[in-house]
């Protein structure tokens, strides 16, 4: 096995603990907000926590919901709060199967080109004979992931 399929793979492992989180809906409020509320804490204790103003809370919280707040920032409020910060990404589909939707694409394109050079020559490949070829290139793609894969077509 290619060592790039098995990081690959390990790294699908990882990713699958992340899809139960497809069903968290992000408090209106933000999270910040929501954890402080859950636990009593008002915007000045957490402030004190933090060793800032209670204004930079605010703003922090206001950060938040319109998507401007930065990692290190909630990280640091997450430890005000006692908790751990978590981020990650949940791929709409498995990483092997975007690669060979996207290694596809690119096979397809090859193939259309080919087959209108053997067009002019009249050596159309059958059906049958296309679909295999089709294959052969992704799964060659697939397996070699070469640089050009992800290029803009």
């Amino acid at each position: 096995m290619n060592k790039k399929k098995l990081i690959r793979e390990q790294l699908e492992v990882s990713l699958q603990r992340f899809e139960p989180l497809r069903a968290v809906n992000i408090p209106k409020k933000g999270w910040i907000r929501a954890i402080r509320d859950g636990l009593g804490m008002t915007a000045r204790q957490l402030a004190g926590r933090l060793g800032v103003a209670q204004q930079a809370v605010a703003r922090i919280e206001k950060d938040e919901q319109t998507g401007s707040v930065t990692i290190r920032t909630m990280q640091r409020i997450a430890e005000g709060l006692d908790c751990m910060f978590v981020y990650g990404f949940v791929p709409d589909s498995s990483l092997e199967e975007a690669i060979r939707e996207q290694a596809k694409l690119i096979a397809v394109k090859r193939l259309t080109q080919a087959s209108q050079t053997m067009l002019l020559e009249n050596q159309m490949l059958s059906s049958l004979e296309n679909k295999k070829v089709l294959t052969e290139i992704v799964d060659e793609l697939v397996n070699k992931l070469p640089s050009y894969l992800w290029d803009k077509t």
